[in-house]
């Protein structure tokens, strides 16, 4: 084995190793999204507390994934798609990190909502429809990334409107209930608080999508219509 053949492995190894990282730290805030919204709708406070617990390893893992990066690029000083990986992991790290916070934030309210005797109970199957599409879109960008998958990523994409329009149907219902009796207005604005911060989760899952396409064509996606996405990845 050449010296050459030994620091290519060795590179090899170590982009493997801190793409597994990410897709670690996505599976730990893929089970933040599940225990904030399960904490939502069965009400457990342990279940709240567990979820911002759980938010400190995932600003660990954002700084020590980060650190790695940082290093490969000193020491390797990697070229084309190596170093397209590696800005795409540094992105999803970042957006990994804010989908932690928003499901901190889900976790946070459910306690609030529950902990108070309300007069209008939190629209709980338009939330759960919600986060389970933002948390599907989550899965689905995290397998586009681990499989560099064009067709997975422009799905996510796609999903992205679902969640958008679930959304818009939680403001229209919640008017309604804070027009007809301004008694529910504060809770009316918790559950508001709760369906933004899923509707930013998939925002944040659809990012990661845009950076697995950016990652395998080389073409930045963001701020373009589907349309385009579309002829980029079957192009």
């Amino acid at each position: 084995m050449t010296s050459s053949d030994h620091t290519s492995k060795q590179f090899d190894a170590e982009m493997e190793a801190v793409r597994a990282r990410v897709l670690h730290m996505g599976g730990l805030v893929e089970e933040q999204i599940k225990l904030a919204v399960e904490a939502l709708v069965s009400g457990d406070l342990e279940l709240s507390s567990s979820v911002n617990d759980s938010d400190a390893q995932v600003n660990a893992l954002e700084v020590a994934i980060d650190e790695d990066v940082s290093t490969i690029i000193a020491r390797r000083q990697p070229a084309a798609g190596d170093l397209r990986m590696l800005i795409t992991i540094m992105k999803t790290i970042t957006d990994l990190e804010r989908i932690g916070d928003e499901a901190s934030k889900i976790a946070r309210m459910a306690k609030i909502i529950n902990s108070n005797d309300r007069l209008l109970q939190p629209r709980f199957p338009e939330i759960r429809r919600m986060a389970v599409i933002a948390a599907e879109m989550l899965h689905r960008s995290l397998d586009a990334f681990a499989r560099l998958d064009l067709s997975a990523s422009a799905g996510v994409l796609k999903q992205d409107q679902h969640v958008d329009d679930e959304f818009r149907s939680v403001i229209r219902q919640l008017i309604t209930f804070m027009m007809e009796d301004p008694r529910t207005i504060s809770a009316s604005i918790d559950i508001l608080f709760i369906a933004k911060a899923i509707e930013r989760i998939g925002d944040h899952a659809k990012n990661i999508s845009e950076y697995v396409i950016y990652m395998v064509k080389g073409k930045d996606v963001r701020h373009v219509s589907f349309e385009e996405i579309e002829r980029a990845v079957l192009g």
